[in-house]
């Protein structure tokens, strides 16, 4: 039985040249699409809504909605959708991969010649780096905040979230609170209000039932892995649990994550942190953090060969959890809107979410980053122009680095 319905526009989702032009789009937003998902999504309105008229701004509006509230990457899932909507699944992996690929390159490229870099200079940069983490994580838990918990009872599950783990502390704990904040908010963030439906695409209902079981299978096979154990399939594990619970935006992968390579030696917190601090300067969607992740953490001598497998691998595992379950929540997530348990389930995920980002905040990315009066100094000024002035990531990026290298040149580290 044929799993993609047929649309009115079929003729031209079959025609050769739709994927190739939905690759080409993708790969101009790829380039330029700078500031993360929200930012993502006032390019991709203008690209797809206004110019391209793929999708109506009800559409649009639609998917904007679902995409938000399913865990992954919201402006990857969006930009995957709109392509599945003009071109068939070819247009659907146009759309991922022209948007994805120019961060990943970058990144992984980052990865490369990262190490090679030991010089006094190179080190301040990376101090720099690591400043702009704490300054974009700030700015996103305060953003995330107001947005998430905007009522008593999420203020409420959000910080008892984020004393837990901090309290605790213990490595895959954040999967305990994110489950625990659903089951408080099913019961207590109740009525919630419905969001605007998502409109109709390919997708048969029993295509949606088995990218669902394929997600669910993956999760719990891999959940087993123990991470500890350095091969192949373990980091898969590790990238592909995180991207399976990232809900309320791409910054929460950032606790995810370290909890998954760091305690477990996979890699340290410095160079984990400047990573991070790296691919706020890219374009494109911040899950292509996971290609400087994969290179970092190859096995020590590896070839280019081995060490872009490692990369593609951990690039993959991270963004396949959240299209899939895209993919499933296109035949759901009408019914699910209309539920007020479910709703109100997602409400208290994403105000737990609030408080596993607010503790890694506290803790590696503040306490390992902040050493002193001169970079609280940098840190104020940055969240400044950043939230008051709203200047753009890459240029609070220039001013870190700039500002470690002057530190550095005065001899104030």
């Amino acid at each position: 039985m044929d799993l993609l319905t047929e649309p009115a526009d079929n003729a031209l989702r079959k025609s050769p040249g739709a994927a190739l032009d939905v690759f080409l789009v993708a790969l101009g937003l790829g380039l330029t699409s700078f500031g993360g998902p929200i930012a993502h999504f006032g390019y991709f309105e203008r690209t797809y809504v206004r110019q391209r008229k793929w999708l109506t701004p009800e559409e649009f509006a639609g998917l904007v909605a679902l995409c938000q509230l399913v865990p992954g990457p919201a402006s990857s899932q969006l930009g995957y959708l709109v392509g599945l909507r003009r071109a068939g699944w070819a247009g659907a992996f146009a759309a991922w991969a022209g948007f994805t690929l120019p961060s990943a390159l970058l990144m992984f490229a980052f990865a490369l010649f990262a190490p090679r870099l030991s010089t006094p200079l190179a080190a301040a940069c990376m101090h720099g780096l690591k400043l702009v983490a704490v300054v974009i994580v700030a700015q996103a838990v305060w953003s995330m905040a107001k947005t998430l918990c905007p009522d008593t009872i999420r203020k409420a599950i959000a910080i008892l979230a984020g004393a837990v783990l901090l309290l605790l502390g213990q490595p895959g704990l954040q999967v305990v609170i994110l489950g625990g904040g659903a089951l408080l908010g099913a019961m207590l963030c109740k009525p919630m209000p419905a969001n605007r439906p998502a409109p109709l695409l390919p997708v048969h209902p029993k295509l949606g039932a088995i990218a669902f079981t394929l997600f669910l299978a993956l999760f719990l096979t891999l959940l087993a892995i123990h991470g500890g154990d350095h091969s192949l399939l373990a980091m898969a594990s590790i990238f592909y649990r995180s991207g399976a619970l990232v809900f309320g935006g791409g910054h929460v992968v950032l606790p995810l994550l370290r909890a998954g390579l760091v305690p477990t030696g996979w890699l340290t917190d410095s160079m984990f942190l400047s990573g991070y601090g790296a691919v706020q300067a890219m374009p494109g969607p911040l899950f292509t953090f996971a290609a400087y992740l994969g290179a970092t953490v190859a096995p020590l001598h590896s070839g280019l060969a081995t060490t872009a497998l490692w990369s593609a691998t951990a690039l993959c595992a991270m963004f396949l959890p959240g299209l899939l379950i895209a993919i499933a929540g296109l035949s759901v997530w009408n019914r699910v809107n209309q539920n007020e348990a479910a709703r109100g389930a997602l409400a208290g995920t994403n105000a737990a979410v609030v408080g596993v980002l607010g503790a890694a905040f506290c803790t590696p990315i503040w306490s390992g980053a902040v050493l002193g009066v001169s970079d609280l100094a940098i840190v104020a000024a940055a969240l400044a122009l950043l939230i008051r002035f709203r200047m753009p990531p890459i240029a609070i990026v220039a001013m870190c680095l700039a500002a470690a290298v002057t530190q550095r040149a005065y001899g104030l580290v």
